[in-house]
């Protein structure tokens, strides 16, 4: 039974993901906020890996890894319990911002942080976009 309740919870964050093109490119300020950003960067819940593309503040392409030669420029990782609590509709302190994630060991942010940081307030947006879908609900 463990194991079912599992595979559904991963089912969950699986659909929370496969739907971030979706809420990012139909929020016009979301796009128009990210209209200079095009990178690559890689989303990682728990073990499974998830391959960006975004282009002029769209996600141009979405992919679940792993990939034979994976390529970004950053990479934004955290646990499936964590990116759970984070989506939630009104998520509990702690869990409310990537960088509160990170400073209790629950987040991590790698590579060129150029791109991240120069962005910040977009890529916030981008990876909270399902938790925005939750609130509407």
């Amino acid at each position: 039974m463990a194991k079912e309740t599992e595979g559904a919870l991963a089912a969950d964050l699986a659909a929370w993901v496969a739907a971030l093109p979706a809420l990012v490119n139909s929020d016009p300020w979301l796009v128009h906020r990210g209209r200079f950003v095009t990178t690559e960067l890689l989303l990682e819940l728990g073990r499974a890996p998830y391959y960006l593309s975004i282009e002029r503040g769209r996600i141009a392409a979405l992919e679940r890894g792993p990939r034979p030669m994976p390529s970004w420029r950053f990479a934004v990782r955290a646990g499936e319990e964590a990116w759970r609590r984070f989506w939630q509709a009104v998520p509990e302190p702690h869990y409310h911002d990537l960088f509160a994630m990170a400073k209790r060991g629950e987040l991590s942010i790698e590579g060129d942080l150029h791109p991240f940081m120069a962005n910040l307030l977009y890529f916030k947006g981008v990876l909270a976009a399902p938790r925005r879908e939750r609130q509407g609900a």
